[in-house]
């Protein structure tokens, strides 16, 4: 009897995609090509301010711009996906990221790069997003953790050797492009992602009609540009009053904003954002590590380029090849930790992984006081290798963590909105922590004080993702929830 209740079952299950697993490479190409060119800034922009001159604040907004419009865009991009067809959209994101990416690299001044990085992050916005909702419909509950669970590593792999990367590029100085080159190697890089996406990508979309949320929209626009354009101008400014009222003003446009959404969603179930994904425990805990953890991150890669070069004097293959050992460590956590330890142990992986991490952010740091500019590229090596490895263990399960409870039909949105999230945190920790590491480039203080202090404060935010990693889930699912909502089952822990 069970023997034919268990043939039964598996004749209704509807047949695997085959092209699944390419599929899935096709969407980790085109994360590549995003996180790289969101990490380049801080080993590029040495190279672009010499050429094309401008000022600190520019370097901030080359880095800061593109994520913005990305953070802005991505919610709206997921729900793009579920309306017109996730594998559409992603064909024009990918085409119209590789010739804005093209023209970045023919730009004859930092204010049209800077424009042109605004809509690169547009493009963006409009490819990364469908990737989620892609992988949850093609492949079965049972391998969604093993996919997901790739993300993390390239994700963080492609955030890391984005710099090594850069500094290749520029010093190689190919046909004498220099800096451009780190922008046109999108080029050959995204044909091939948009053959591989015509190939083997399927077409999805949301399972009932949408329309878009052009209120929401706009509520969302208007909220984040007001918190996030006094934090990178401010500084240049000298901190007008009008800086803060704008700051402070954004909490209640962000208000405003959840409560169209909750009205929205009742009225014809086509909100932006689905306010149930926030009745979601481990979504929304996800959502906030990741914003501190990003943020963090995003604005130390930044500043620890620019420290680098213009503190240092190191060139640009130097800066780059300097920052491998934090790669080499991420690398060898994120294996380690994807492969046994976050099935094994859960949440503790996670939290295993921020103590990591703040060892390696304090051996930095008392590197740095001890050496100041007389520091050498193997000094750093135990300070990089810990935090990398650190951040390895962290982020490989991350994304399973806060997904891997979310429903079909919320797909489209969650994948949006912790994008989005992701790239806010980024765009704010730039914006911090680049105006920290400027702020305090004085006669008095100088390049290892400013470093200094920005790692104190990164060391102070990785405290704070250590303690709400315990809002966290404390094992990964393995299948998908219930349609009530109850949970699946238990990886062993």
């Amino acid at each position: 009897m069970t023997d034919t209740t268990t043939t039964t079952a598996a004749l209704d299950e509807p047949p695997l995609y085959r092209w699944r697993w390419f599929a899935l490479a096709v969407i980790l190409a085109a994360e590549v090509m995003d996180l790289l060119d969101s990490t380049i800034i801080g080993i590029a922009a040495p190279s672009i301010q010499e050429d094309l001159g401008g000022t600190y604040t520019s370097i901030q907004w080359l880095a800061a711009g593109y994520t913005l419009t990305y953070a802005i865009g991505l919610i709206t991009g997921g729900r793009l996906g579920d309306i017109y067809g996730r594998r559409r959209i992603f064909l024009i994101g990918v085409v119209g990221f590789t010739v804005v990416s093209a023209l970045c690299g023919l730009a004859p001044g930092v204010g049209s790069l800077i424009g042109l990085r605004l809509l690169q992050g547009v493009f963006a916005a409009l490819m990364i997003p469908q990737g989620f909702g892609i992988v949850r419909t093609i492949f079965p509950p049972r391998e969604l953790p093993s996919a997901f669970g790739l993300f993390g590593p390239v994700i963080g792999l492609s955030a890391v050797l984005g710099p090594i990367v850069a500094g290749a590029l520029v010093s190689a100085d190919v046909l004498g492009t220099g800096w451009r080159m780190v922008f046109l190697i999108n080029v050959p890089l995204g044909l091939l992602a948009l053959a591989g996406a015509l190939r083997f990508l399927p077409e999805s979309r949301s399972s009932h009609p949408l329309r878009l949320d052009v209120v929401g929209m706009v509520l969302v626009v208007v909220a984040t540009l007001m918190l996030v354009y006094p934090l990178v101008q401010g500084r240049e400014l000298d901190w007008p009053a009008w800086c803060f009222a704008l700051m402070a003003g954004s909490l209640p446009v962000f208000a405003v904003f959840a409560w169209y959404e909750v009205r929205k969603q009742r009225r014809d179930r086509s909100a932006l954002v689905v306010p149930s994904l926030f009745l979601n425990k481990a979504y929304v805990s996800g959502l906030l590590v990741m914003l501190i953890f990003f943020g963090a991150m995003a604005g130390l890669m930044l500043v620890f380029g620019l420290y680098l070069q213009l503190g240092l004097l190191y060139t640009p293959v130097r800066a780059g090849l300097t920052m491998a050992p934090f790669a080499v460590g991420l690398a060898l956590g994120s294996a380690l930790s994807g492969a046994v330890l976050a099935r094994r142990f859960g949440r503790r992986t996670l939290h295993a992984g921020v103590v990591t991490l703040l060892v390696g952010t304090l051996v930095l740091y008392a590197t740095l006081g001890r050496h100041d500019l007389d520091l050498t590229s193997l000094q750093v090596v135990p300070g990089l290798a810990v935090s990398g490895f650190g951040i390895g263990l962290l982020i490989s399960p991350l994304f399973s963590f806060a997904l891997g409870e979310v429903g079909h039909d919320e797909v489209g949105s969650a994948s949006g909105v912790l994008n989005a999230n992701q790239q806010l945190g980024s765009t704010v920790g730039v914006a911090v922590l680049g105006t920290i590491f400027f702020t305090l480039l004085t006669p008095a203080g100088g390049f290892t004080h400013a470093m200094r202090a920005v790692l104190l404060v990164v060391a102070g935010l990785v405290v704070v993702v250590f303690a709400l990693g315990f809002l966290l889930p404390r094992r990964l699912r393995t299948t998908e929830p219930e349609a009530d909502g109850a949970p699946g089952e238990l990886a062993d822990a």
